[in-house]
């Protein structure tokens, strides 16, 4: 392992690089960027392993800009001369967010590729020929089996927390892909540990790597405090996570659950405390909103899954809280790395249940983290502390002030449940009933609904009863009890005409709404693509 230089100059980094970074802030190169820098500049392949926060993105960014950089000339449409590889959709948007001012220097473009949301730009952005590729292994792959992207002009590889990829079940996709790009191109593979089948993918197709490593005494991590709260019960744990909630700055609140993480943000925001959730549940602009609102401030706390376990970096989150322990020490490790990253210092709290104490502990010790637990309430030292100073609560959106925190209103009563109504104002028409789309739903289930659904009643979330009838057309009232006339069913309003003529209505219009739906197209990440094929001998970006 070779010693730090002081600056990128002293690494080989080009000017106009050198002037990036430093528009950036970033003036020095972290352990880890020093290490591999070298090699990855040289053109060889390189294994580059770290922990979390260590600054691997930008060990990979530079080599990729720099090369490309080299002899720059417009790419062939749908023939990028870069592709990183990435395991979520935030992360390929936090590795585009490092990547675009580094490629700026060179009037390079970038681009991402992920499920989830429509492909249409993305084709386009291909059609007019991009640089470099931030995508996820499922949507990759869908546009390459539709000849939509081809990687035969790839030069440079990226594949980025490999060990991640593997945990999610991406590997043969990722495999295959690499078995698309040109057996002479360099490619760079970052990952926290070599297990899961990763140590294959780096047989195959890296097997002359040069392999760097940061230990625990190089990163660039400041130390991070980690402390376990032990609570006696489900009340006492959550008036302690609405306390550790009211700091002014960021926090991250990690639960088990979607639907957890879901409540417990509204929860938090009910009492003042402005939250938004992240979850496998909401679609990507969803996503996109509040990890903005989180990054700008609006809002303090992050409620989230393990979605957010990696990929998601957020300047200044000083605290990280396991509302619910995970299931095993690397997505506790993955999870507390949200915090003290890039040289900033940063606290750890998990909370405990008594019976949870047994396999916290053994987590810890795989985590190799000597940690004493402590039993606390809401208005310990030890909370306080990591508290800091309090924020101003925040007034819910057309509604009084929230209670002042440390009231028992701040929590609701274990087992209560506040369902939120949205039902057909009386009087209106019921609207025609929604289609769903054909063909696959992309890497996710779509859970948020527009708030125009005015025939159902939703419930924490979820649909329930019908506020109109049954699709067999037989309007029945709120009770379930028949109706005689009035706001019609789901399958045609009846609007009091003789139920002859409703159902003659509706056998004429039938093939109508069979035409519409038939005509409907998916432009998901499993439906097919009306967008055309790219024809012809695509025009090279250069020979070798």
């Amino acid at each position: 392992m070779t010693s730090a230089p002081t600056s990128f100059a002293a690494l080989g980094v080009h000017e106009p690089l050198i002037r990036a970074l430093t528009s950036a802030g970033i003036t020095e190169p972290f352990p880890i960027q020093a290490d591999t820098l070298p090699d990855t500049l040289a053109g060889r392949d390189v294994l580059g392993r770290g922990k979390t926060g260590s600054g691997k993105t930008l060990a990979f960014s530079i080599p990729m800009i720099d090369m490309l950089g080299r002899d720059p000339q417009p790419c062939a449409p749908n023939h990028p001369a870069g592709l990183v590889l990435a395991p979520t959709r935030e992360l390929a948007t936090q590795i585009a967010a490092t990547l675009e001012p580094l490629a700026a220097a060179y009037r390079m473009s970038v681009t991402t590729i992920f499920g989830g949301v429509s492909q249409h730009r993305q084709v386009q952005a291909l059609k007019k020929g991009v640089d470099i590729v931030i995508a996820c292994p499922g949507r990759l792959e869908d546009l390459m089996r539709q000849g939509l992207i081809s990687l035969d002009d790839v030069e440079i590889t990226i594949i980025d927390e490999a060990d991640h990829m593997a945990d999610l079940g991406f590997l043969p996709g990722v495999t295959r892909i690499l078995a698309a790009t040109p057996s002479d191109g360099q490619r760079l593979l970052f990952s926290a540990t070599l297990d899961n089948g990763v140590n294959k993918l780096v047989n195959r197709f890296l097997p002359n790597a040069v392999k760097h490593e940061v230990d625990e005494a190089n990163s660039p991590v400041a130390a991070m405090t980690h402390h376990v709260f032990e609570v006696p019960t489900n009340d006492a744990k959550r008036a302690v996570v609405h306390r550790l909630a009211s700091g002014t700055e960021r926090r991250i609140l990690f639960t088990r659950t979607k639907h957890q993480a879901r409540k417990l943000a509204r929860q938090l925001t009910t009492a003042g405390i402005p939250a938004v959730d992240l979850h496998g549940n909401l679609t990507q602009p969803a996503r996109d909103r509040n990890l903005a609102a989180f990054a700008s401030g609006a809002a303090k706390v992050l409620v989230a899954t393990d979605v957010a376990a990696r990929g998601v970096h957020v300047d200044g989150v000083e605290l990280v809280v396991h509302v619910d322990p995970p299931a095993e020490h690397k997505a506790y490790l993955h999870r507390s790395g949200r915090t003290a990253r890039a040289g900033n210092d940063g606290d750890v709290v998990t909370l405990v249940l008594p019976d949870q104490r047994g396999d916290m502990a053994a987590l810890m010790r795989k985590a190799k983290i000597t940690v004493s637990p402590q039993s606390v309430t809401p208005d310990s030292p030890q909370v306080s502390e990591l508290v800091g100073e309090v924020a101003a609560l925040v007034p819910v959106s057309g509604g009084d002030t929230a209670p002042a925190r440390g009231e028992a209103a701040a929590a609701p009563a274990r087992g209560t449940r506040q369902p939120r109504q949205r039902t057909r104002p009386v009087g209106d028409k019921p609207a025609a009933p929604r289609r769903r789309k054909s063909g696959g739903r992309g890497d996710e289930v779509r859970s948020d609904r527009p708030a125009d659904r005015k025939h159902e009643t939703v419930k924490d979330g979820r649909p329930g009863g019908r506020t109109g009838g049954r699709a067999s057309g037989k309007p029945r009232t709120a009770s379930g009890a028949p109706a005689a006339s009035g706001h019609g069913s789901r399958g045609g309003e009846t609007g009091g005409k003789p139920a002859s003529r409703a159902r003659s209505d509706r056998r004429a219009a039938a093939p109508a709404r069979q035409r519409d739906h038939g005509q409907s197209a998916s432009d998901t990440a499993g439906g097919r693509s009306g967008s055309p094929r790219t024809g012809g001998a695509p025009r090279r970006r250069r020979n070798g």
